[in-house]
C-alpha cells in the first residue's frame, strides 16, 4: 500500500475545494458536513483513492476533503492509500486495509465492486464502503450518486449556449463534446444524461463523445478537446478526472467553454468553465465517518445522492453566469424542479443489466 504524499498541501487544495462547493448543495441527512465540536472518536478509517490520484482537483481530491474534515471535527484516524495501480491491485488494498484493522474501508475505485465482494466475506467484523456501485453484502455500505440528474442539466445548459451565437465563444453551429475517461457504465452514466439534457433542449444538436482510457493524463485531455473544438463544439463536458485539466485547459486557449465534473473547476479558468457538474463525494464521505463515530453506519444498506438531496447540481457560474441570458438559467432551474418531481425521467444506465 503507497500512503499519500505531500499531505499538507493536498489539505491546503482540499479546503479550497470545499470553500468552492459548500453554497451550491446541501447534505442528504442534517449532519453531514455541519460545523461539529471537536470530539474525539477513537476510529480507524482507510480511503482508498481511485485511478487518477490525489491531486486531480476533482474526485479523489473531494473524497479526501470529506474524510480531511472528518479528521478535524471528530478525531479519527485516517489512512488515504494509494496505489500505481489501483484496478490491478484491488483485492490487495482491500485486502492489506482489512488486515491492518481499520473500523471503516472506503474505496472510491469502481472497479473494486468484484473483489470488495470476496474480502467482505472474510472480514465480516470489518465494516466497508464502495462509492459508485451498489454490492450487496451485510458489511458493506453502497453510495450511489445520480449523476445522470446533474448531467441532464449540464447538457441542457451546452444546448442553450451552443444555439446562441450572442453569447461569446458560440459559433454557428450547433455542437458539443462530451470526454469520458473510460468506457463503462459508471462514466456513461454521466455521459447518456448529458446527451438526453442537450437533446431535451434540441434534439438536432449534434453530441461528440471520446474517451481518453486515463483520468490522469492532462495531455490526452487536451489533445482530445482540441479535436473536438476543430470540429466545431462549442462546449465539451469533462467526466475524466485528473485528465480533465487538459480539458479545460483546451477550452481556455481556443476560445471555448468546458464543463467541469464532482468539484467546482470553474475556477481553473475564470470565464472558460461554462459550469461545473457537482458531484458531493465529500459529503458522502463525511457523512459515512460521522456515523460510524455515531454507531448509526449498518452494513448492508444503500445511500443515494440526488439532485433531491443536494448530492449532485450545478456549480454558481460565478465567473459566467453574466454571458448567460437569465431566461437560460431559469428554464435549467425549471428542468431541476421537474428532475426532482419525477416529471422528467432521466435514464440512468447502470441500473440496466
Amino acid at each position: 500500500m503507497k500512503q499519500a504524499k505531500n499531505i499538507p498541501l493536498l489539505i491546503a487544495i482540499i479546503a479550497l475545494l470545499i470553500a468552492a462547493c459548500a453554497a451550491p448543495a446541501a447534505s442528504p441527512t442534517p449532519t453531514a458536513m455541519a460545523p461539529a465540536q471537536p470530539a474525539k472518536c477513537a476510529k480507524r478509517v482507510a480511503l482508498i483513492i481511485a485511478q487518477g490520484g490525489l491531486g486531480d482537483l476533482s474526485y479523489n481530491d473531494m473524497g479526501f476533503a470529506g474524510a480531511t474534515k472528518a479528521v478535524q471535527d471528530f478525531g479519527v484516524e485516517l489512512k488515504p492509500i494509494e496505489s500505481p495501480d489501483p484496478v490491478g491491485q484491488g483485492e490487495k488494498l482491500l485486502r492489506d486495509a482489512a488486515k491492518a484493522g481499520f473500523d471503516l474501508v472506503i474505496t472510491l475505485e469502481y472497479t473494486h465492486f468484484d473483489p470488495l465482494g470476496r474480502v467482505a466475506l472474510d472480514f465480516p467484523n470489518v465494516l466497508f464502503s464502495i462509492l459508485n456501485i451498489e454490492v450487496k453484502q451485510p458489511n458493506i455500505v453502497s453510495v450511489i450518486f445520480k449523476e445522470h440528474e446533474g448531467s441532464f442539466l449540464a447538457g441542457a445548459l451546452a444546448a442553450m449556449v451552443t444555439r446562441d451565437t450572442n453569447i461569446p465563444g458560440a459559433n454557428p453551429q450547433k455542437i458539443i463534446g462530451v470526454i469520458g475517461g473510460t468506457k463503462s457504465k459508471g462514466i456513461d452514466k454521466f455521459l447518456v444524461g448529458y446527451e438526453e439534457g442537450a437533446h431535451y433542449i434540441d434534439k438536432d444538436v449534434q453530441v461528440l463523445r471520446a474517451y481518453s482510457e486515463t483520468f490522469g493524463d492532462p495531455a490526452k485531455g487536451k489533445e482530445l478537446a482540441l479535436a473536438m473544438f476543430e470540429q466545431g463544439a462549442d462546449v465539451v463536458y469533462q467526466v475524466a478526472g485528473g485528465t480533465g485539466q487538459g480539458i479545460i485547459a483546451a477550452a481556455k486557449e481556443t476560445g471555448h467553454y468546458a464543463i467541469g465534473v464532482d468539484a467546482d473547476q470553474d475556477y481553473l479558468a475564470p470565464g472558460h468553465v461554462l459550469t461545473s457538474m457537482l458531484k458531493r463525494v465529500d459529503i458522502a464521505v463525511y457523512d459515512l465517518i460521522d456515523r460510524l463515530c455515531k454507531g448509526t453506519l449498518k452494513g448492508g444498506t444503500t445511500v443515494f445522492y440526488g439532485l433531491k438531496e443536494g448530492g449532485v447540481g450545478l456549480s454558481e457560474m460565478k465567473f459566467t453566469r453574466h454571458l448567460i441570458p437569465r431566461e437560460y438559467l431559469a428554464q435549467v432551474e425549471e428542468l431541476r424542479q421537474k428532475i426532482i418531481s419525477g416529471e422528467i425521467k432521466v435514464t440512468d444506465v447502470t441500473a440496466t443489466p
